[in-house]
């Protein structure tokens, strides 16, 4: 439906893309992965239209529909919420606006009335009779209530101004779906809503999506921007993950026999075919797997940051007790009464529908706000760090890197030049890029030194506020495994499905008539029917 024809792409002496070659097959979701400024965006918006390449085309299949979600979230301020989503679908969108001009004419002719007959043929053919309905049922489904329906866009809030674009996206059943971060601002509830929307989805889906487990759901494929070139790989986000390490590591073991490599290949493709039943679009990916040859599965240029916490001392029996705490904010009730014990070895995940409610616990657990009711004390053993969803006030003084890390170190060892650039080593700030300023860096490089200050920290007790946020999937994949290979205790909170699922093995949701607190992993929480109802219950 797509072919990508000797694609370059280059800034400068940049060069993203070099003579790419790809075919986009309808019925199939394409994840776009790639190191951050690899491209992924700016490919998008080749495929799009919005950006030229250098050298070569991309053609579609002639009659073909693309539906984009959009990035500009100011493009419909005037317009109200439902509209915006109808205008999703082009061609309808004018049919409706001509209708509607032509009818308001005072001085309505027969040849006025000869077009609103053919416009109205239209109209019918496109379903435009269903366009109001069917526009609404995807903005409740994307958690947006039917008395915003008729407001203006500029009048509702950012969070759902995303909602309403990916709507947008989604109406008139296009026939190239093009999402860019689509589950960005969303809430579980509402992921898993349009994860089963794409899998039920019967034509060609093209994304780029930081969250593993959305892209473990919906792909079929993974272009993967390395070495200059998008390369293809059959399968979802786990299965390149994981065929990309084994690569790494055959490639590493010259010794091994070639027969024994193509066993544990096979080994490791059965595995994941198996692993693809569980879903909706199994058979022909299990079919597509099996298929898979040695020479089908390469190496990634990838550089995964080296984030491994230890701990100072292990933590006593008694690690902190929380009893009866409450607090509001302006005049809204964030949680109340809150109990929780935390034992040795737990790592809790704290939900929210209120993401505020989570940010102000941890900031009261470490002294930055006060509690309207309730108290809590940790254990005389215990030593924490905090990884802090707003970290712009550490990153106000124009310091070197290093000397940035030095005001965080407790020793004259920690303090010394070799050791601190170890640190920052491991999260790939190497050579000179240990000396560049403290506030000129990106998002993720900011996420990043504060992963340096928290595992210098060397705390037993972890408190990690939305951590995958700015980060690319490289360091979320490497984050994730240190938190899961952590001998200590953990407390944090994600929007990130796979996150949640691997490290905690203890959710409390907390709201503001209420808590909930089960010893069980997200899936089994998210699945128990019983446990939902009461989730609904506390807010």
């Amino acid at each position: 439906m797509i072919n990508v024809n000797n694609l370059s792409l280059q800034f400068g002496k940049k060069i993203l893309f070099d003579e790419v070659n790809l075919k986009f097959i309808n019925g199939n979701c394409y994840g776009v992965i790639g190191a951050n400024g690899a491209g992924k965006s700016t490919f998008l918006k080749i495929l799009t239209g919005e950006q030229d390449p250098n050298k070569g085309n991309i053609t579609i299949e002639p009659g073909r529909r693309m539906a984009v979600l959009s990035q500009d979230h100011h493009a419909f301020d005037e317009i109200t919420v439902l509209n915006t989503v109808m205008m999703g679908h082009k061609e309808l969108w004018k049919i409706i606006e001509e209708k509607d001009a032509l009818y308001a004419k005072p001085d309505f002719s027969e040849e006025d009335g000869m077009r609103t007959a053919e416009l109205e043929a239209e109209f019918a053919e496109m379903d435009g009779w269903n366009a109001e309905n069917d526009a609404a049922t995807i903005l409740s489904n994307l958690g947006i209530k039917e008395d915003l329906h008729y407001t203006l866009m500029r009048d509702i809030p950012s969070d759902l101004k995303v909602r309403v674009l990916l709507g947008q996206a989604l109406f008139g059943n296009p026939d190239i779906l093009v999402l860019d971060e689509p589950t960005n601002d969303l809430d579980i509830k509402t992921i898993s809503w349009l994860e089963d929307f794409l899998l039920d989805f019967k034509n060609l889906v093209i994304v780029v999506s930081h969250d593993r487990h959305f892209l473990d759901t919906v792909c079929t494929h993974i272009c993967d921007i390395d070495y200059g070139k998008i390369n293809l790989f059959t399968g979802n986000y786990s299965f390149w993950y994981k065929s990309s390490q084994l690569a790494s590591k055959q490639m590493a073991d010259q010794n091994k026999k070639l027969e024994d490599k193509r066993k544990e290949l096979q080994d490791f493709i059965s595995r994941f075919s198996a692993n693809a039943s569980k879903s909706k679009q199994a058979t022909s990916r299990r079919k597509l797997l099996e298929k898979l040859t040695l020479e089908d599965i390469k190496p990634s240029s990838r550089k995964y940051p080296g984030i491994i916490f230890e701990q100072e001392r292990q933590a006593g029996d008694q690690i902190l007790h929380i009893n009866g705490l409450t607090k509001s904010l302006d005049g809204e009730v964030l949680f109340k009464g809150l109990n929780v014990n935390v034992s040795k070895g737990d790592k809790i995940a704290f939900l929210s529908r209120n993401s505020l409610a989570t940010t102000t616990l941890f900031k009261i657990l470490m002294g930055e706000e006060k509690a309207d009711a309730g108290n809590f004390e940790f254990g005389t053993t215990i030593k924490k760090t905090y990884l802090p969803t707003d970290n712009s006030n550490f990153f106000k003084e124009d310091l070197s890197l290093i000397d940035w890390l030095r005001q965080y170190a407790e020793t004259d060892e920690e303090k010394d030049e070799v050791y601190l650039r170890g640190f920052l080593g491991k999260m790939l700030f190497s050579g000179e890029e240990a000396l560049k300023s403290a506030k000129v860096l990106s998002g993720g490089e900011k996420v990043r030194c504060m992963l340096s200050r928290q595992m210098l920290g060397k705390g037993n007790l972890l408190i990690i506020d939305e951590p995958t946020n700015h980060l690319d999937l490289e360091s979320i994949q490497a984050f994730n495994n240190a938190l899961i290979n952590f001998p200590g205790q953990v407390l944090f909170t994600s929007h990130d499905h796979e996150f949640v699922q691997t490290v905690a093995n203890r959710i409390i949701e907390i709201g503001p008539k209420g808590y909930i607190d089960k010893l069980m992993s997200y899936d089994d929480y998210l699945a128990d029917e019983k446990v939902q109802a009461q989730a609904d219950a506390i807010y």
